[in-house]
């Protein structure tokens, strides 16, 4: 097991790093300078030059890369172009605490509201409450979230006013984005927890835990449950990526201000150092919360430590 963890931290440092330079390449051959717009204010080419000299954007390629790696080891990644009195550190510090609790609470929804419905679809196999919890499901696998948010925005928060419409200042204001967001992974854990349950409840200990009169919440909750979870444990941090990454449209769309609304604005910028800080951040975070969603698989399942630690 110790070997398997190693491996996956050293797989995980690989995959940062294609990442961290893929984001680079792409920012440096995108053509042109965040400081046009400077230039034509003041006609002065001069002033582009030494901002760009600044930013240490006319060095060589190569030269750039080693200070932009440089910022990533040292955890400073400078200052923004946009917005010169603060550091990307600071909006970090800012926007990814608002980001980070939005997509937290949306997941444990999703968890909670997806795992319950799945295994009430299941225990009522080909009944009206199955079908209609999987008919929510499927719904909101395709309902994108920006369009499910728009609709709630128009119906809940604009005709009825229930709620709301935007910002992030209140619990009655995380309501709307909470469910926009948390509506995709909350299908798909029912969906897996629903046909996970189905095949857990065939098998032989299950019928053996009947036999042996057992009270049903217990046969469920002690014995098929866990077992039925190891589907959903798998693509968690899957289904943790998206949400989080996915906090930055929703962000958008309800003006919270978290990381997503600098991202979205450092794009339309060119603010090249908020967007690779960013990228990186993110991207670290992930990755961390997939090697821990894969640790705690082997954990919960001795089959898989088993496999690991035979393997090694």
């Amino acid at each position: 097991m110790i070997k398997y963890i190693i491996k996956r931290f050293l797989m995980m440092l690989l995959t940062l790093w294609i990442i961290t330079t893929l984001t680079f390449i792409l920012m440096m051959s995108i053509p042109g300078s965040p400081f046009n717009d400077v230039s034509d204010k003041t006609s002065n080419e001069a002033v582009q030059a030494n901002l760009e000299s600044h930013f240490n954007l006319d060095k060589p390629m190569i030269v750039q890369y080693y200070y932009y790696l440089e910022s990533i080891v040292t955890l400073d990644f400078g200052p923004s172009i946009k917005k010169p009195n603060d550091t990307v550190n600071d909006l970090l510090g800012r926007g990814f605490p608002i980001s980070f609790e939005l997509g937290i609470i949306s997941i444990i929804v999703a968890i909670i509201s997806g795992i319950i419905l799945g295994v009430f679809a299941a225990l009522k196999h080909n009944g009206i409450i199955d079908y209609l919890a999987m008919s929510i499901a499927v719904l909101g696998i395709s309902i994108p979230n920006f369009v499910l948010a728009t609709f709630l925005i128009q119906q809940l928060a604009v005709n009825l006013e229930l709620l709301p419409v935007a910002t992030w200042k209140s619990p009655s204001h995380m309501i709307l984005p909470t469910i926009a967001l948390a509506t995709g992974p909350m299908a798909i854990i029912a969906r897996l927890t629903r046909s996970s349950m189905l095949e857990v409840l065939t098998q032989d200990y299950i019928k053996m835990a009947r036999a042996k009169g057992l009270a049903p919440y217990k046969i469920i909750i002690k014995h098929a449950l866990k077992n039925a979870l190891m589907p959903v444990v798998t693509i968690l941090g899957t289904l943790l990526a998206g949400i989080l990454t996915g906090t930055f449209v929703i962000e958008k769309i309800f003006a919270i201000p978290g990381m997503g609304q600098y991202f979205v604005e450092s794009i339309s910028q060119r603010d090249y150092p908020v967007i690779m800080g960013t990228t990186v951040f993110y991207s670290a975070f992930l990755i961390i919360m997939l090697f821990l969603v894969d640790i705690a698989y082997g954990v919960l399942d001795p089959r898989i430590k088993l496999h690991k630690e035979k393997g090694d």
